[in-house]
């Protein structure tokens, strides 16, 4: 009975292997196209996916095809995550690193960018995605515009350079004007682009634009039936109107994406559209509801471990909230999620985001917590906590106070800086004239042995560079590192190579500092522009809005516009 019964179970489990095995010999007699197919037919059904993948890459090595090979890797990096997806990534990598094939390794390269970012690795990611787009640039302007997109999207939504990303959105915008965008290869990733658009011009609160690009690509997503895009356009219109104080509109619009979006299983954009009904509601002054949706954002937040600075400001609504209301639980409870969060910021991002700083002081945040813990430890000691709230104040109140004085001393100091360096960089322009300027690359010499761009060339391109500055062309608004090379009839790489180690500074940065210098000398000179508002000084001077104008001239003076032009008038009056 027990050798009937071992030869019985030896039979039924080679059975199993031979039709494992005759299924797997089935599946490598399909073809590379059958074998994408039916993985895609399976899409996140990952068991199901799996055979198909696997069953590629058996195909692909007995074929001894790099390219399948490298697209097998890439099928089965999409099926894992975290290292072992860059395991993969970099397998197909290595395979078609020396092909020029259209697709890889530039796929390789740009889906490594997408898992680092998933990894908060934003250095890696960028890495990852430049490399890409200088592949897919060569010989495929597709997918060379959709990883542009993507890095305008991780500087936009990630890092906060709106600016910056607006200018790339635009690029991709001009690429598709041409195109079938609602064929089945570019409408996806046209109305994406669309959506960058509008996004970028609703953080800088230009409405207006904003509501264009979303009607557009609300347009476009109803006529390809893309059911996601058309709630997400829906749902942006939504938090644009929010800006516009149009909160019942912002509202209508919310309610109708939300059921969508919740459907796909959107998780960043259910935050999303939680986080503007609980601004919609505080518009409407309904405490209850703004509270309630702030929490459905934390709930998610809790869920995914996925926030950007942009949906951070329900935080310190809720602490207010709870601390108003006397419910030391719950505000602790939120003050230490926000602090949690505010951790994995700065260790994420460069810095924190200026509204992070604004809304709340670290150290007081640190403050508030031990006073809250110790307040929960020992409920019954009133007095002895109210004295020490008093002296919390005092030492606050003081420490604001001379923050405030070294502000505005630090402030001072810089405007006194500007003023001088301005009458010596006109002294300096002065002797320069009358002096024989050597020629350029004498000077650099050691520049242009390492620069790898031929002498002439650099020469012509440093020449048009000084034209450039003398004739004021910084001042065209939506100038770009493109635009200015086609100007110049050359290449934009030879343009970016020779401003970052001539000019020393990336070209944003170059255009930005010419117009600043330029609004300094101005605003000095004429009288008349200084009565102007910060909106028309910004076009005045090449900038789109108020917003970048005041942050480029931050970052140059380190002091707001509005300061500067105070002070010339306060200076102007000392002397009349």
């Amino acid at each position: 009975m027990q050798r009937k019964y071992l030869l019985s179970l030896f039979l039924s489990l080679f059975s199993v292997f031979l039709s494992a095995q005759t299924k797997k010999s089935n599946l490598t007699q399909l073809s590379f196209p059958e074998l994408k197919e039916l993985y895609w037919k399976n899409e996140n059904k990952i068991p199901q996916q799996l055979p198909y993948a696997n069953a590629y890459l058996h195909k692909a090595i007995n074929e001894n095809e790099p390219v399948e090979r490298a697209r097998a890797y890439f099928l089965l990096s999409l099926l894992t995550e975290g290292n072992k997806a860059l395991v993969y990534l970099d397998s197909s990598i290595t395979y078609t690193k020396n092909l020029a094939d259209p697709k890889f390794p530039a796929f390789a390269y740009s889906a490594k960018g997408h898992v680092y970012k998933k990894q908060f690795k934003y250095k890696e990611a960028i890495d990852n995605f430049l490399i890409a787009e200088n592949i897919a640039r060569q010989n495929n302007q597709d997918l060379y515009y959709e990883i542009k997109f993507t890095i305008a999207a991780l500087r936009s939504e990630e890092l906060g350079e709106v600016d910056e990303a607006l200018i790339l959105y635009k690029e991709c915008f001009e690429h598709y004007t041409n195109k079938d965008v609602r064929s089945s290869v570019y409408s996806y990733p046209y109305q994406l682009v669309l959506f960058g658009l509008a996004d970028a011009y609703k953080a800088l609160n230009i409405s207006d634009s904003a509501t264009y690009y979303n009607k557009k690509g609300y347009i476009e997503s109803k006529a390809t039936n893309s059911q996601l895009a058309n709630a997400l356009f829906t749902l942006n219109e939504g938090a644009n109107l929010i800006f516009k104080k149009n909160f019942r509109a912002a509202l209508d619009s919310i309610n109708i994406a939300l059921p969508k979006v919740i459907s796909f299983k959107d998780k960043g954009n259910t935050l999303a559209a939680y986080y503007y009904t609980a601004k919609a509601y505080d518009g409407l002054n309904n405490k209850e509801k703004t509270v309630e949706n702030f929490i459905k954002v934390d709930s998610v937040y809790t869920i995914s471990k996925r926030i950007t600075p942009e949906f951070m400001s329900g935080y310190p609504y809720l602490i207010s909230y709870f601390k108003n209301k006397g419910d030391k639980v719950n505000q602790l409870k939120y003050l230490t999620k926000y602090m949690e969060i505010d951790s994995i910021l700065q260790n994420n991002y460069k810095e924190l985001t200026k509204k992070l700083q604004y809304e709340y002081d670290m150290p007081n945040l640190i403050l508030e917590k031990e006073n809250l813990i110790k307040s929960l430890q020992k409920d019954n000691s009133k007095s002895y906590w109210s004295i020490g709230f008093l002296i919390l104040i005092v030492l606050a109140m003081a420490g604001f106070s001379f923050y405030q004085y070294k502000v505005k001393k630090s402030y001072r100091a810089r405007f006194e800086k500007i003023m001088q360096n301005s009458v010596e960089k006109t002294e300096k322009i002065e002797t320069e004239t009358i002096q024989e300027q050597p020629d350029v690359l004498e000077a650099n010499k050691s520049k242009t042995d390492s620069i790898g761009i031929n002498e002439n060339l650099i020469n012509q391109i440093l020449k048009k560079l000084d034209d450039f500055e003398n004739t004021k062309g910084f001042l065209e608004t939506n100038i770009t590192i493109q635009t200015l090379s086609d100007v110049f009839e050359t290449n934009n790489k030879y343009v970016s190579k020779i401003v970052n180690v001539y000019k020393e500074k990336t070209f944003i940065q170059y255009v930005n500092d010419l117009r600043i210098d330029y609004a300094l000398t101005s605003l000095k000179e004429d009288f008349r522009l200084r009565k102007y508002t910060i909106q028309a000084l910004a076009i005045e001077f090449g900038f789109n809005n108020a917003e970048s104008f005041s942050a480029a001239f931050h970052k140059k003076t380190g002091i707001k516009p509005t300061y500067f032009l105070k002070q010339l008038e306060e200076t102007k009056s000392i002397k009349d």
